[in-house]
């Protein structure tokens, strides 16, 4: 048995924090059901690198954080559409929402509304700010958050100045607060019998992304300068150019610092290393990195890894994405996994799923991502509606 095997979710979310949210709670086993509305899906429906999927509504960035969910199609403009809303609120555990603004609660399905309906409810919604303080209505995306937060500012070099990181890392990072917030509340209310409102914020869940550099700042004022894959103080922190690609070498401590320079046959330096305080490791840092850039032609970036990683000094050469994707290591995870269905095609044949595992009911997906509006039958059925009904409503167009 999976944990959240009984728990339903209503997800009135889009684009790729929310989803992600309920997402990690659909793999644990929570009834996850998409509501989205008939003439205007979820825009990451659109979006990914196969044309075909994306003309089909069916895009592969949906893809990615949608696979074990149920989707409806629900028009809440419409009288009848917020009915269905309704009775699907009073069957839920857990509603997450993200509508921009006030617009879920001008509907009539603000946190006071859908607790009138369902006392024991966690209503959890995402913004880019909060919903407090002088930019709670502002629209954010990732890249916004980044910018605000000084994630931006402190990546990149000085000659490059600010450079957003790649990938979406605040919007999974606000779907993984997010989740867990849910998951601590679905505990609490276990514990006392109550609901929970819940409000998450991009740029809180940016913050705490960065906890250590936040400390740091707020302790000196001073905010993370941009140094690249160069630590201005340890110069075994940092990128090597090797005979053959780039190596990141991540010994921080002394003990790995020494172990690194043994590794190269500096054992001179290696003991020296051992008998430094920590706070004057850095004050050779140039002419330590020259040392070690010296030896790192010598070998490819495959080696050196191997050799390190021996040794007991964090190494890794720095791959491609589908280089990694296909390491034994992976292999031997589960964090890639196949929906139990045949892939559509052109779609990825598996998908991330949880960066953890349990020895019994681990995290797994028992369908694939909802086309739109898939099962609008199949739950309009489980809420008491007949054949003849749910025709009525199509006609209708509510739903």
């Amino acid at each position: 048995m999976k944990p959240f095997e009984g728990i339903r979710v209503l997800d009135l979310t889009h684009v790729l924090a929310g989803p992600f949210c309920t997402f990690q709670l659909a793999v644990l086993g929570a009834d996850v059901i998409k509501i989205e509305p008939p003439d205007n899906p979820d825009m990451t429906r659109e979006e990914g690198v196969v044309p075909a999927l994306n003309d089909m509504a069916y895009g592969t960035y949906f893809q990615a954080q949608n696979a074990g969910k149920r989707a409806i199609t629900l028009d809440l403009k419409e009288q009848t559409g917020r009915d269905i809303l309704k009775r699907l609120i009073r069957t839920a555990d857990v509603l997450v929402q993200n509508y921009a603004g006030d617009a879920l609660e001008e509907l009539g399905f603000g946190y006071e509304a859908a607790a009138a309906i369902q006392p024991k409810l966690i209503y959890c919604t995402l913004t880019g700010y909060g919903r407090t303080g002088p930019k709670a209505n502002h629209p954010a995306y990732d890249v916004v958050i980044q910018a605000f937060s000084g994630l931006m500012a402190a990546n990149g070099t000085a000659e490059t100045g600010p450079v957003r990181v790649g990938p979406p890392m605040v919007d999974y990072g606000t779907g993984g607060q997010a989740a867990l917030a849910i998951s601590a509340a679905l505990l609490q209310r276990e514990k006392t019998g109550k609901g929970q409102r819940i409000d998450v914020s991009m740029l809180d869940a940016a913050l705490m992304l960065m906890s250590a550099s936040v400390t740091d700042t707020l302790t000196t004022g001073v905010p993370p300068h941009p140094h690249g894959n160069h630590h201005p103080r340890y110069a075994g922190y940092r990128t090597f150019e090797t005979a053959d690609g780039t190596l990141m070498i991540g010994a921080w401590t002394n003990r790995q610092l020494s172990r690194l320079f043994s590794a190269l046959g500096e054992t001179a330096r290696a003991a020296q290393i051992l008998q430094t305080p920590r706070s004057q490791v850095g004050e050779r840092v140039a002419s330590d990195a020259a040392l070690i850039s010296g030896h790192m032609k010598s070998r490819s970036a495959e080696q050196w890894e191997g050799i390190l990683n021996e040794a007991r000094v964090p190494a890794a050469r720095v791959r491609s994405l589908d280089e990694t994707l296909q390491h034994e290591q992976l292999k031997s995870r589960m964090v890639l996994q196949e929906t139990g269905s045949t892939p559509v095609e052109g779609g990825p044949p598996r998908f991330p799923v949880a960066a953890f595992s349990y020895d019994h009911g681990t995290p797994g997906l028992q369908r694939p991502p909802p086309r739109h509006g898939e099962h609008t039958d199949e739950i309009l059925t489980e809420l008491g509606f007949s054949s003849s009904e749910i025709e009525t409503l199509r006609a209708a167009k509510s739903q």
